[in-house]
């Protein structure tokens, strides 16, 4: 049986608790949200960092805060740092890698247009240039190569699975590769199955790959990933609501849907060990 890799988002960087109540903002309430979690069958937390007054950091003491908050609360769990940013640099996102080192770090495949629009209005409620050349890309895989941290390699576009190849000919990847699809960003790839497929096929052969379904269109892409051989990650970063139209009352709300739905295929959530084993992640050092 197919192993899965449940994937925990806790928490984006904009979305605030206006909009989701149980979006956490101090490290007390990340430890919480992450052991909820685990115990539904998450074995990888994807990190963005915030304040305890919810506004996003790129600061070591907010990663290293709420990182030890959620090993104070769950022991054992892969730890994941999203480097996505605009208008922060690079050295600054590499600080907080080089300083806490996680077992993984994501890394954005490719520059895009990054936008939400307004059917009803009929414009754009923001649009922005979402910039992430190679020169950088290479500068942050350099980096992770050298502190041992596992890339996850976020692609928002079939062009962004296609940069794959010339960085393992490089040598600046290493396979296989932890590949995660984004669907349903606006000026990325549109969240329909067969786009998935698409993606999924032209990933480098033997590597381990999941979807990122981004708002309601997240269960259908879930399905989707399980049935085509892939993992999944769910979480308040990605989707507040479950399948049915509910908001999600905690991140364990929206993991315990994606168990549930790994089961009713045939499948099984993958364990700690077995994921870090796939993802070529072994159990962290301690923290600086």
């Amino acid at each position: 049986m197919n192993p899965v890799v449940i994937t925990n988002s806790i928490s984006g960087s904009l979305a605030n608790r206006d909009q989701c109540p149980a979006i956490p903002y101090t490290p007390e309430e990340y430890g919480a949200e992450a052991r909820r979690a685990v115990d539904e069958g998450a074995v990888m937390i994807h990190i963005h960092a915030r304040r305890p007054d919810g506004t996003p950091s790129y600061e070591v003491e907010d990663f290293r805060a709420i990182t030890e908050a959620i090993l104070a609360e769950v022991d054992d769990v892969i730890i994941n740092y999203s480097t996505g940013a605009m208008g922060v640099s690079v050295e600054k996102r590499i600080t907080y890698l080089r300083e806490l080192r996680p077992d993984v770090a994501a890394v954005n495949m490719g520059s895009m247009n990054y936008a939400k629009y307004s059917a009803r209005r009929k414009q754009f409620v923001f649009s922005a240039v979402f910039a992430n050349p190679f020169d950088e890309i290479v500068e942050f895989l350099t980096a992770m190569n050298e502190l041992g941290i596992k890339p996850e390699h976020e692609c928002f576009d079939l062009g962004h699975v296609g940069s794959l190849a010339p960085l393992v000919d490089m040598g600046v990847l290493k396979t296989p590769l932890h590949v995660d699809c984004v669907l349903g960003v606006l000026g990325g790839v549109p969240p329909t199955a067969r786009n998935l497929a698409a993606m999924a096929d032209n990933i480098p052969a033997g590597s381990h790959w999941g979807v990122i379904g981004i708002s309601r269109e997240q269960w259908m892409l879930v399905a989707a990933a399980l049935t085509l051989g892939g993992s999944i990650r769910v979480g308040l970063e990605d989707n507040f609501y479950l399948p049915d139209g509910e908001m999600a009352r905690s991140n364990g709300d929206l993991v315990a849907r994606a168990r549930q739905m790994v089961e009713a295929v045939g499948r099984r959530p993958a364990t700690l060990a077995e994921a870090r084993e796939i993802l070529g992640a072994p159990k962290r050092v301690a923290l600086a």
